[in-house]
């Protein structure tokens, strides 16, 4: 298994997809359940197998990925062979950035010395998939880049001054 196995949840969610999958596999709904029942092992590779499969679909489309904790914010934007990241660290303790006041507080210090901006970029030698895959694993959500793309925009204009 590449990725991991999806919750029961998240499987009940895609219960019809799961459904179609076992029907492309030529098992009808009472040989799974045969299957489940007398044959655990082969019922869990089945999943693990449309597990990998639906990470594979959702990884394929991400191109933002962000995480904002107390004191920093990290941004990555992937492209297919290529990933760019972004990230704001402010030393001021008494600053939070997971409230709203902790947001204005950067808005209003953003030229500050208690604010630093870092950027890199890395080349995807690997499975970009994966790579996406492990990052999400480390408490990264995916995003729709609107602060990946401000963040950049404000570290160029503070750039030119």
């Amino acid at each position: 298994m590449k990725y991991t196995r999806l919750t029961k949840e998240q499987l009940e969610e895609l219960h019809y997809d799961f459904a179609r999958f076992l029907a492309s596999q030529q098992i009808t709904f009472d040989e799974w359940e045969t299957i489940k029942r007398e044959k655990p092992h082969i019922a869990e590779e089945e999943i693990d197998i449309f597990s990998d499969l639906v990470w594979e679909k959702s990884l394929e489309k991400v191109e933002f990925l962000e995480r904002i904790d107390s004191d920093s914010i990290n941004c990555f934007s992937f492209q297919e062979n290529d990933a760019q990241m972004i990230s704001v660290l402010v030393s001021d303790k008494i600053v939070d950035l997971t409230t709203p006041n902790g947001f204005q507080w950067l808005e209003k210090n953003i030229h500050s010395d208690k604010v630093q901006f870092y950027t890199g970029k890395k080349k995807l030698v690997e499975d970009r998939k994966l790579e996406i895959f492990n990052l999400i694993c480390q408490g990264l959500q995916v995003s729709d880049g609107k602060l990946f793309k401000s963040l950049i925009e404000i570290k160029k204009q503070i750039e030119n001054k």
